[in-house]
């Protein structure tokens, strides 16, 4: 049995490359420092993962094991005979499992394994792949540099699976249990393949992969944000309340439609399918059964209205298309509302709204000039999108 070794345990781990791994032949060997749940994933060698939807079913995730990411020689010997690896820890945590793949690149090395192995690399931040490279490498002695060069490709991914918050009570309901949508692609970058690559469920590999890169920043995550922000406007707490909002539903598609007709023409993509991705994201975001809360989706407002991010980034290539982006510009607008008290981002840019008025809040965070043409029209929207989305929490 062909055997992948799966660094992180969670939500991403379990309830997606877990699944897409087994589902494929694959033994699935997790490696996790939550003690507790590598022994109980040792104990029982499966768990369930539940579809969110009208008509929810339970899938088991069977031929599993768990190893301790604190104990380096177990996995290091793992990654010496495993065929694929991937990675679903969090962007910060990369650094910290560098050191263990460089332990499993030495032993393959030093075991004379001339395969080549590919990790997929399943975190929500471009170029992850040179990161986590350059990470593992300086964790190499030089000696071993010629064997990650050659023999370990790092192949970066476009999850675009959701996964929602799982309630206490969902939670006590089976600890290993997880919550998805039943949604089930993974676009991986077929140019960084090493070697061999086997037929996964779910994955495919692209060889124009910075249009799927694009295309989950500036169609689902600036869709998704959109719903969120003009929620928040009205006083829904789930995104699906918002899209069952038809302002708000018209709303977060003329923005879609905007960044759709800007990535249909810088990737030269099929319009149809396009649009096609475009309903399916809505009817996914109107997912009563996933329990998508706004607060979350639209949580850390400071990183989403960023320069390059899914709303300012946004505008910027629909503008750069030859179209005006005025729905993308209500977006950032609602963006810059989001007063959650809770959230500290949130109260960081209402601070800077205050001091420097939302013109000067685009400028220090979104690095807009003042005669931006996004700019211009993001203020404008911000003074009027309260009356308009009748803000009554």
């Amino acid at each position: 049995m062909r055997k992948a070794i799966q660094f992180g345990a969670g939500n991403i781990g379990r309830g997606f490359a877990g699944q897409l791994f087994s589902e494929s032949g694959f033994e699935v060997v997790f490696v996790d420092v939550v003690q507790k749940l590598v022994d109980l994933i040792n104990e029982r060698r499966s768990y369930p993962i539940k579809m969110a939807c009208d008509k929810p079913w339970t899938v088991p995730i069977n031929g599993v094991r768990s190893v301790s990411g604190l104990d380096v020689p177990a996995v290091a010997e793992e990654i010496k005979s495993a065929d694929l690896m991937c990675t679903a820890v969090g962007v910060n945590v990369l650094p910290k499992i560098a050191p263990t793949i460089a332990a499993g690149v030495k032993a393959r090395a030093d075991g004379n394994i001339e395969k080549p192995i590919n990790i997929i690399i399943c975190e929500n931040l471009q170029n992850m792949g040179p990161f986590l490279k350059g990470e593992v490498k300086k964790a190499l002695q030089q000696e071993y540099h010629t064997c990650l060069e050659d023999k370990i490709g790092f192949v970066e991914s476009v999850v675009g699976r959701m996964v929602p918050v799982m309630t206490e009570e969902q939670k006590r309901e089976d600890p290993l249990l997880v919550i998805v949508e039943p949604y089930k692609h993974l676009p991986i970058s077929k140019a960084a393949i090493k070697g061999e690559w086997f037929d996964v469920a779910g994955i495919e590999p692209a060889d124009n992969f910075q249009s799927f890169v694009d295309r989950k920043l500036y169609a689902h995550n600036a869709g998704h944000a959109t719903a969120a922000y003009l929620g928040y406007l009205k006083g829904y707490e789930y995104v699906w309340q918002a899209m069952n909002d038809e302002q708000i539903a018209r709303e977060v598609r003329a923005a879609m439609e905007e960044t759709g007709r800007a990535l249909v023409k810088k990737h030269n993509l099929n319009a149809a399918d396009h649009q096609a991705h475009v309903d399916d994201l809505i009817e996914r975001f109107a997912n009563a059964a996933l329990g998508d809360q706004v607060a979350r989706v639209g949580g850390d407002p400071m990183r989403k209205l960023g320069p390059t991010d899914r709303l300012v980034g946004g505008a910027k290539l629909v503008e750069e298309c030859g179209i005006f982006p005025e729905h993308m510009c209500k977006a950032i607008a609602a963006a810059l509302h989001f007063d959650l008290a809770t959230d500290p981002t949130a109260s960081k840019v209402q601070e800077i709204v205050k001091e420097h008025g939302a013109i000067g809040a685009l400028g220090e965070i979104s690095k807009l000039p003042e005669d931006s043409p996004i700019t211009k029209e993001a203020v404008k929207q911000y003074g009027l999108i309260i009356k308009e989305f009748n803000r009554n929490r």
